[in-house]
């Protein structure tokens, strides 16, 4: 070992010191310096190494080699002068150089160290098992996860050869094959079962070093595929969802640039993939602040937000919320909706809605048909009404023409270019009646709309309102539309203030008024005003004449409606059904020629007897008659019991006809199924 003194104390002399005292070759005998508290001074006591003041008391020793660290040439040149011939003296430039190399190795050192550790947490944190051997086949490495796949501590793998640890182990054939083996199976000594891939391990100059395998217990790398396989058929799913939706779909991740677009998005927009995927948020926006931004600073979504996008400068709603994955913000997710698509959209069901609750009259007077006497009365009348703004009392039979009369009146008078709006009295709930009728205010019952509402009478303003089976309105509505046809004026549920209106009532009834007002269903001052100008329509069984017309009329209509080519009616067929009494009028005439028509052959092309159902004969007129004969006159009965008991034997003999079903004894009597309950409750049927 040589023996070694250290002249100077500094920083060079320190690195000095430093290195040699690591080494096993060298001996530091001795260090000097002039300075006592030199840094390189007090770590050669920590050493217990000797220290000097004077470099020339430490030539006592029998030194080999002397550093001289002071950067002195004068020092350089009397050491070199009093030193020994066999002293080796190294002056301070190679010592500076040894310092720089020792510095570059501790950086070095460092920066393994560093590597090292690094790398062992990524092999000890992946959640796969590693094991690593050399090319003589000993285990150099073995990470967390391969203990707990394998049940086994590295300390007692690590050193060993792998045949030891792994009998069937295939790493030392990858090593002779040089080729990798992908998802092999494994069992150990211990019965588990693997999942395992072996790689060779080649160094740059393609010399086969070692291997390693990656390893899985079996049964959670068969949960793994199933989930990865689960997963895949979920992101599809969402692929084709989104791809196929029609509304336009944006996602940005939380830097908020464009991860996704669907074609959606690009119809409405105007921007393509390349446009938009990998660019800024704002990429899309010309007018307004990006909404992706502004969810991703606050990770709070934004609704109805109105913007313009795109070159086409689109006016557009956006919606926009942010993606947050187990607490942490992911990006943001936003839906487009195209302004314009929703107002023609919102357009288009304000005008259903107009068309299903205020019908646009689209009868006139030359759609009724009927030659007859029984017709040109009711034809005169109404023709005549049209012209005056009077209130219109149409009566008659159901499937009379009720509603037809009322088209055609609306369509000849001075408010045909204004609304005309239908309402049947009997089809709304008494409980809803006067809210449609009349409208409410906002707040006038529990569910109200936000606002308000009109009613039929306020949207016929200008206009008409045919009020069908006015017969059937309950006391308290009769009540205030007495006060609109007297003062033109109504009131709002829920509303105190007149609202005065300019409307054409055209009333309709097929149950006798008279007869309702003396049992009190029907106020009388109601009808007198209703009944200002009354039009009585007559059945069908009292215009038989009519009914060729008739029915070649609804053959041509019918023929539009099925597609077919029925081109008339023979006169045996119009003969059958001359002897029927028709309680269903006309509404039934269309239906016994439908059912005709549908059952019809294709190449027939006219309606003869045999098509005409046998069952109109099952009620000839003179039968009808008999039936409706009254059973005479009581000595000391009041007229109204007699009447009433009249009643309850046409009401039997309905229901007998009819097997009970109260629904076609109601149609067959011309009244309605309310009005039939009545009438069953009052003569106690």
């Amino acid at each position: 070992m040589q023996k070694v003194m250290i002249v100077g104390g500094g920083v060079g002399g320190t690195t000095v010191l430093k290195l040699l005292s690591e080494s096993e070759v060298f001996s530091i005998v001795c260090m000097a310096d002039t300075n006592e508290s030199a840094e390189g001074m007090l770590a050669a006591k920590e050493r217990r190494i000797p220290t000097v003041t004077d470099w020339s008391m430490g030539l006592e020793w029998d030194l080999d080699i002397i550093f001289d660290t002071t950067g002195d040439p004068s020092v350089y040149k009397k050491i070199k002068r009093d030193m020994g011939e066999q002293t080796i003296l190294i002056p301070g430039s190679v010592a500076l150089i040894m310092t720089k190399l020792f510095e570059e190795k501790n950086r070095l050192i460092s920066k393994l160290e560093n590597t090292s550790a690094k790398m062992d947490l990524i092999l000890n944190t992946t959640s796969e098992g590693m094991v690593v051997i050399d090319h003589e086949g000993f285990i150099i490495m073995f990470n967390d996860s391969a203990e707990r796949a394998s049940d086994t501590k590295r300390e007692d793998v690590i050193g060993r050869h792998i045949k030891d640890f792994i009998p069937s182990t295939g790493l030392l054939r990858v090593m002779q094959t040089n080729q990798k083996e992908v998802n092999q199976e494994i069992t150990l000594s211990n019965g588990m079962e693997l999942i395992t891939t072996r790689i060779p391990l080649v160094n740059a100059d393609k010399e086969i070093i070692g291997a390693f395998a990656v390893f899985r217990n079996k049964t959670e790398a068969v949960q793994l595929a199933e989930q990865i396989t689960d997963l895949k058929e979920i992101q599809t799913m969402l692929q084709a969802i989104i791809q196929s939706s029609d509304e336009a779909i944006s996602v940005v991740d939380d830097q908020g640039r464009g991860l996704l677009i669907n074609p959606a998005y690009t119809r409405i927009t105007g921007l393509t993939k390349t446009q938009v995927i990998g660019k800024p948020a704002s990429i899309d926006i010309y007018e307004g602040e990006s909404m992706h931004m502004k969810v991703l600073q606050t990770k709070k979504p934004v609704r109805g937000v109105n913007m313009r996008v795109g070159p086409k400068h689109k006016e557009v709603i956006v919606n926009v919320a942010p993606i947050i994955v187990d607490g942490s913000l992911k990006g943001s997710v936003g839906v487009i909706h195209d302004v314009s698509e929703i107002q023609a959209l919102t357009h288009e069901l304000n005008r259903a809605r107009q068309i299903i609750r205020t019908l646009q009259a689209k009868y006139s007077f030359d759609d009724i048909i009927g030659a007859s006497e029984e017709m040109k009365l009711p034809i005169e009348q109404a023709k005549l009404s049209a012209r005056t703004p009077a209130t219109v009392l149409l009566r008659g039979e159901s499937g009379t023409g009720k509603e037809l009369f009322a088209h055609a009146i609306h369509n000849a008078s001075d408010r045909k270019f204004n609304k005309f709006v239908r309402v049947n009295c009997a089809a709304i709930s008494e409980s809803l009646l006067e809210s449609e009728l009349f409208g409410y205010d906002e707040g006038a019952f529990t569910g109200a709309s936000r606002g308000g509402k009109v009613g039929f009478f306020e949207e016929a303003n200008q206009g008409s309102i045919f009020l069908d089976e006015i017969g059937e309105l309950p006391a308290n509505i009769q009540a205030k539309l007495l006060r609109v046809l007297q003062e033109k004026e109504i009131v709002r549920v829920g509303g105190t203030k007149p609202i005065p209106i300019n409307v054409r009532v055209i009333a309709a009834t097929n149950i006798n008024l008279e007869k309702a007002i003396a049992n009190g269903t029907f106020r009388e001052d109601l009808y007198f005003r209703l009944n200002r100008m009354p039009i009585y329509i007559a059945p069908l069984r009292k215009r038989k004449e009519d009914l060729r017309e008739l029915a070649e009329h609804l053959i041509n209509k019918i023929n539009q409606e099925y597609g077919r080519s029925i081109e008339g009616i023979t006169t045996a067929a119009i003969h059958k059904m001359q002897i029927y009494n028709w309680p269903g009028n006309v509404r039934e005439l269309e239906n016994i020629l439908g059912r005709a028509i549908i059952f019809m052959k294709l190449n027939e092309t006219i309606i003869d007897i045999h098509h005409i159902p046998d069952f109109i004969e099952e009620i000839p007129l003179k039968q009808e008659k008999s039936l409706m004969k009254p059973s005479g006159y009581v000595s000391g009965k009041p007229l109204s019991e007699i009447i009433d008991q009249y009643e309850a034997e046409i009401i039997q003999q309905a229901f007998h006809t009819h097997k009970g079903n109260k629904t076609l004894t109601a149609k067959s009597l011309g009244i309605s199924v309310r009005n039939l309950y009545y009438k069953m409750e009052k003569l106690k049927l």
